[in-house]
């Protein structure tokens, strides 16, 4: 198994994986089902998921959370200036208008992009997911938001390759949601659809969608949301309250301090679920700053006056789905209310009455989209075999495409390509005239549906040149489509040669305009085949009599260069994973280094208590002395020089000092194998004095006589060994006994095998105590 599901939120993150009977949530290293969604650079590796929660209390600066809300974005986009203002760490502008992050790592100045900074999630992901598959995970489904715009889930992707991953699809956050909700009901019906609503309150922002279900089948109908509303923003809230309380009460100014920022925070984040189960709640924050210990107190009531003005908003987006959808609330049969920011009492209600119905909370909150991700990946995947179930998603704002700078209009809808609401994915073919290089350029065809500072340009696709040969009338036909990533790009391009003779003649109708050089050859294939879309293009070859225009064509397949404005080349993506790579092994160093000086610290430890103990009688006064010698020396440089030092340094540290203890340790740990291998071999003389019996003489005097020779050796060995004391190497080791036994069942073994004799049933035991 390799496919798994991706849900990267803006404060934690969740990976699902689909297995026999279910999908799973996997745990992370600290057994938990949620990983925080932090980057903190420390002094020598970064630490990643719960670790880099951790660690940012230490190294507030170097801490980077909530870059989910810069991936993508423009460094001038006034909402993304207030998301800087969150961050700790220095930013500047890019060359091409995004971001940079400034860290200060390994004595040297870095500058990360939000793209980078999400590989490093990603990468986090993937190796829990190695880790308990124990096998390389590279497909994957990736959750997003609804709003994300074309170079957003361009960067996604980028992100993923970064660090191996091979993402199948981008899905909507609340379509994954609506996915691991529809497919397990079994009671839709196959003609009538049943209408839901998915209301989606994350750390950040508030999708909603409006989602059509039939048997075997789900149709997102509508998508709407408000991407500055979400529980991180009654977080703040509170935040704001109590900033402003403990000023006024303990003259503390809790901005000025970035980790008494970040743990009052926290605390507010704890006091907002206290308040979703309670009336009232108490604050508590030992030593926020300045040495003061701080309290405070709010009702729920408090609380709702306080963020009135967010929980008004909570509305708009539930409208405006519904409207796109073309629905009434009474239309709506059921209402699934998700997300780590939908507990609050107040939206529940706000939401209930809109709907004027009780909301359900069938599923997991926090771990749907996760789970509905993993059950895509497992579709998609020729690996699993999982029952069919169509999955339909739509383009929450419409594209349309230029030609030289002028839009294209002709045969197409109210001049846009792909209309919001276009089924994903999707094909158009489209037939322009003959040119030597074809400029074609992607825009958002109405600004109005795209989030605040979204830049309205797409990408531009450079088609050409073309090589044709002489006296042939020629057309270009380009297929353009909207890939299951919602990602518009052209899939083919195709030089048309028309060949004509004296049996026939040539009527281009799309050559005859001047105004506009284009006409499209057919209206929207949706999920359409190669096979499928030739037949359109030759049945569009054919004149109205159905008799064929031409007697010969010839078809050249065209070069296209694509450049989606803002998003990394391919020369930054291998810069990006070279540096990435780099991290970590970087990371992968530290560990170990850590690892061996742990161990080597164990080792000190456990062989001091062991000397006078456990080793005392197996040990003489001088190796004691030269090994609690060594055991000081090797302490006290541990702690003074050698608290920063290679994986080499310690290991040859341990060496030395195993060299002095090795054979105190063995002596004594022979003398507790060596009674159990003395008894082994005593017993397989017994068992085969016994088998002897039933042997002719010949065969009978020889197992006697091995057995005799065995008991003899060892009766001297052991009379040998008894001279000598517990701290002098020992005469008789347990895997002589050993060697003797297996000796001593190779012969005998034979002889009963010839005589058709039964095998002593200790042999088997013997033969696994020698092995």
């Amino acid at each position: 198994m390799s496919g798994v599901g991706i849900d990267i939120g803006n404060d934690n993150c969740v990976i699902a994986a689909v297995k026999q009977g279910g999908v799973d949530v996997l745990l992370n290293d600290e057994s938990e089902r949620e990983t925080p969604a932090v980057v903190c650079f420390g002094e020598k590796q970064r630490f990643l998921g719960s670790a880099g929660a951790a660690s940012a209390m230490m190294h507030p600066k170097s801490a980077i959370s909530q870059v989910k809300r810069l991936i993508g974005r423009r460094f001038a986009d006034p909402d993304v200036q207030n998301e800087l203002k969150l961050l700790p760490v220095e930013t500047s502008e890019s060359v091409d208008g995004g971001i940079l992050i400034h860290l200060e790592y390994l004595k040297e100045s870095h500058a990360f992009t939000p793209v980078q900074i999400v590989a490093m999630l990603f990468a986090h992901l993937k190796t829990i997911a190695e880790k308990k598959f124990g096998t390389t995970v590279s497909d994957c489904v990736v959750g997003i938001p609804s709003y994300f715009t074309i170079l957003q889930r361009q960067a996604y992707l980028n992100a993923a390759e970064i660090v191996g991953l091979k993402p199948l699809r981008l899905i909507h956050d609340c379509t994954a949601t609506a996915l691991s909700y529809g497919v397990y009901k079994t009671d839709f019906p196959s003609e009538a659809p049943v209408y839901v609503a998915f209301v989606d309150i994350g750390h950040c922002d508030t999708q909603v969608c409006i989602a059509a279900f039939q048997a075997g089948q789900m149709k997102i109908l509508s998508h709407a949301y408000d991407m500055n509303l979400g529980g991180r923003d009654f977080d703040e809230v509170l935040f704001s309250h109590f900033a402003a309380k403990f000023k006024e009460q303990y003259n503390i100014e809790v901005y000025s301090n970035d980790r008494a920022c970040r743990r009052l925070h926290v605390a507010c984040e704890k006091l907002k679920k206290i308040l979703s189960a309670n009336l009232e709640a108490d604050l508590s924050v030992e030593c926020l700053m300045d040495e003061k210990d701080v309290k405070g107190y709010i009702k729920r009531e408090e609380f709702e006056n306080l963020a009135s003005g967010l929980l008004e908003r909570i509305s708009v987006p539930c409208k405006k789905a519904l409207a796109d959808a073309a629905l009434t609330v009474e239309k709506i049969s059921s209402v699934e209310l998700v997300g780590s920011g939908s507990r609050i009492p107040a939206i529940t209600r706000i939401l209930s009455s809109l709907f004027k119905r009780e909301l359900s909370r069938r599923l997991n909150a926090s771990e749907c989209v996760a789970r509905g991700c993993a059950l895509q990946c497992a579709m998609l995947s020729p690996v699993f075999l999982v029952k069919e179930y169509e999955v339909r998603d739509a383009i929450p704002f419409s594209i349309g495409l230029s030609s030289d700078g002028k839009a294209i209009r002709a045969g197409l809808h109210g001049g846009v390509l792909f209309p919001r609401g276009q089924p994903i994915p999707s094909v158009k073919i489209l037939t322009f005239e003959y040119s030597d290089l074809l400029h074609l350029e992607a825009f958002y065809a109405n600004p109005d549906e795209l989030p605040t500072g979204a830049y309205p340009k797409i990408c531009c696709f450079t088609i050409g040149p073309f090589h044709r040969s002489h006296a042939t009338k020629a057309i270009i036909e380009v297929q353009v489509q909207l890939n299951l990533h919602g990602i518009i790009g052209i899939e083919s391009v195709t030089l048309v040669e028309d060949r004509v003779d004296d049996s026939g003649t040539t009527d281009d109708s799309h050559s005859n305009s001047e105004t506009v050089n284009i006409s499209p050859v057919s209206e929207t294939i949706e999920n359409a085949s190669d096979d499928s879309i030739n037949k359109k293009f030759e049945a569009s070859r054919h004149s109205a009599d159905g008799t064929r225009k031409d007697k010969a064509n010839r078809r050249l397949h065209v070069p296209v260069s694509e450049n989606i404005y803002g998003a990394m080349n391919k020369a930054e993506i291998l810069e990006a994973q070279e540096k990435e790579l780099q991290l970590a092994d970087q990371d992968r160093t530290t560990e170990l280094i850590k690892d061996n000086k742990n161990q080597l610290e164990s080792y000190i430890y456990e062989t001091r208590s062991k000397i006078f103990s456990t080793y005392l009688s197996f040990s003489s006064e001088h190796e004691r002395k030269d090994v609690s010698r060594g055991l000081k020396e090797t302490e006290e440089w541990l702690y003074d020089d050698g608290g920063d030092e290679t994986v080499d340094a310690y290991s040859a540290k341990l060496k030395d000092l195993k060299q002095l203890v090795d054979p105190i340790e063995y002596r004594y740990k022979d003398r507790e194998a060596r009674p159990q291998a003395t008894r082994d071999l005593l017993s397989c003389i017994v068992e085969y004095r016994m088998s002897a019996d039933s042997l002719p003489p010949q065969d009978k005097e020889l197992v006697i006589n091995e057995c005799n020779k065995a008991e003899q050796w060892l009766r001297e060995m052991r009379q040998q060994q008894d001279l000598y004391p517990k701290n002098s190497d020992p005469v008789l080791i347990s895997i002589d006994i050993k060697n003797k036994t297996e000796e001593l069942n190779s012969v005998c073994q034979k002889v009963l095998k010839s005589n058709g004799s039964p095998i002593p049933r200790d042999e088997g035991t013997d033969k696994q105590n020698t092995s």
